[in-house]
């Protein structure tokens, strides 16, 4: 699937690890100031049955809102729920495997600091490529550090959409969209984050 991209739409926002009541409100706040693309619904100890649940009210208010629902991991799931695509991770299925599960619908995949990776996933047909982590994040443990030269790297062999993910917030997102991040992948900033309530978070993203 062909990924529109335009400057104002620019997040690639990730559910937090687990999901409360006040979490389908506050996403429905997030979404409705517009700076939203795709939207990653992760859980990783959570039942099938209470990830249809999750996924289903949140396929609504993505919907409602015209941002592309994805899943992580999960490409059966993504299609139960007849979601816009998945997530896979290097440990993940095959990109093979889940193009025949899912067909045409969006399949991106995480590279690391990698652009052996990034290459492989390019010749694999994937949708968009994922690098990082560029900061420190307290969503997962981080194994590889990207740096800003990737970016730079992967922009010379392909015009596939970039996401950029790991630590991203206010003060640093800047940077790596000038330096040709099509997208930003945030999660913490959003929905754990101490001084601002989700909806004030995103309108700081400009």
């Amino acid at each position: 699937m062909k990924i529109s991209n335009s400057k104002r739409k620019f997040v690639y926002l990730i559910s937090p690890n687990k999901i409360r009541a006040k979490f389908f409100f506050d996403l429905e706040k997030v979404l409705s100031r517009k700076k939203t693309k795709f939207f990653q619904l992760r859980l990783k100890n959570t039942s099938l049955k209470k990830k249809i649940y999750i996924g289903k009210k949140i396929k609504k208010i993505c919907k409602k809102n015209k941002v592309k629902f994805l899943i992580n991991d999960d490409p059966w799931l993504a299609k139960k729920l007849n979601a816009d695509g998945c997530h896979l991770g290097q440990q993940d299925i095959d990109i093979s495997i889940a193009r025949k599960i899912l067909g045409k619908k969006i399949i991106g995949i995480t590279c690391h600091n990698s652009l052996t990776l990034a290459k492989k996933a390019i010749k694999e047909n994937a949708d968009y490529l994922a690098f990082g982590a560029f900061f420190t994040t307290k969503t997962k443990k981080v194994k590889y550090k990207a740096s800003i030269n990737i970016l730079k790297k992967i922009k010379r062999v392909t015009k596939k959409p970039i996401v950029a993910i790991g630590g991203i917030n206010n003060k640093n997102y800047k940077n790596l969209l000038l330096k040709k991040a099509d997208f930003l992948a945030i999660s913490s900033y959003i929905f754990n984050n101490k001084r601002y309530k989700p909806e004030d978070a995103i309108v700081k993203l400009k």
